[in-house]
């Protein structure tokens, strides 16, 4: 009956990582009241792409704006230095005081300021926004469930192979293992279909809201303008020259093998083969 032990330890393994994971989508699937909420455009950026999408927001919305330049050649210049709002004057801080910066940097830097992070705070006490925890737990649990499947193939195939010491068959006896193997597969396809599209970044309640702006997209052309853009990405830019600005390499190859920084938006290139200072 040296199966039956190997069984008995398939179902635990398959059991545990399985529970793990049911309660670690329980916990981000937590539900909040959204009826009396309307999400601005920042909030509508961090839901769909995480800090990294609300300093591009903010970019684009002020280069519209013409209170900000930003080049095809990937540098930002500060034409209105005066932010309008906590996250314009973040952009404008970490341009910095020569009034000029290339985006890269810019992106970053903006991403991971305090502006970024009270923003992303207030979603997750609103339930809106899966803390970081709740993210790591529930890519740490399908990993788990992963390694669960493997384990159990791996346990039936030894008691397969080893010599037969019982009366059952081996047909009989792969059925049963292959009974833990179909609940770790079938927890992995439900977390792909009901916790993978919202697991990053929104939680349920932030998803059905982000649905709900893109379906009713309200307000001036502008307005859905910078809608689409906080959804969907620098994809949704129209302009070539300002999608050329955000794509900008912050280095590439010169004509000889020669590492060059983009070209400032006068046209001159900065040679980088030794540190460098702006005077």
């Amino acid at each position: 009956m040296f199966w039956v032990l190997l069984l008995l330890l398939a179902w635990a393994t398959a059991g545990t990582a399985c529970t793990r994971l049911c309660l670690a989508a329980v916990h981000t699937a937590a539900d909040a009241d959204t009826r009396a909420h309307d999400l601005t455009l920042y909030e509508a950026a961090f839901l769909s792409g995480g800090p990294r999408r609300v300093a591009d927001l903010t970019l684009v919305s002020m280069a519209r704006q013409r209170r900000l330049l930003l080049a095809h050649t990937g540098w930002a210049t500060v034409v209105d230095p005066r932010g309008r709002d906590e996250m314009e004057r973040t952009v404008i801080g970490a341009i910095g005081p020569e009034g000029q910066s290339r985006i890269a940097p810019v992106r970053a830097d903006a991403a991971s300021a305090d502006a970024v992070r009270s923003l992303a705070d207030r979603l997750v006490d609103a339930g809106l926004a899966v803390p970081d925890g709740a993210r790591s737990g529930i890519a740490a649990a399908v990993h788990q469930v992963r390694l669960a499947a493997v384990a159990v193939v791996a346990l039936g195939a030894i008691a397969l192979l080893a010599p037969a010491q019982s009366e059952m068959p081996r047909h009989l006896v792969a059925l049963w293992f292959a009974l833990p193997l179909a609940l770790t597969m079938s927890c992995l396809a439900i977390a792909r279909m009901e916790v993978h599209p919202y697991s990053r970044w929104a939680s349920p309640a932030g998803q059905r809201l982000l649905g709900a702006l893109t379906r009713r997209p309200a307000g001036t052309d502008e307005r859905r303008y910078l809608t689409s853009v906080a959804v969907r990405g620098i994809s949704a830019i129209g302009e070539p020259g300002l999608r050329a600005a955000f794509a900008h390499r912050e280095q590439h190859h010169g004509p000889h093998g020669e590492h060059w920084r983009g070209a400032r938006p006068g046209g001159h290139r900065e040679e980088h083969r030794r540190p460098h200072r702006r005077d």
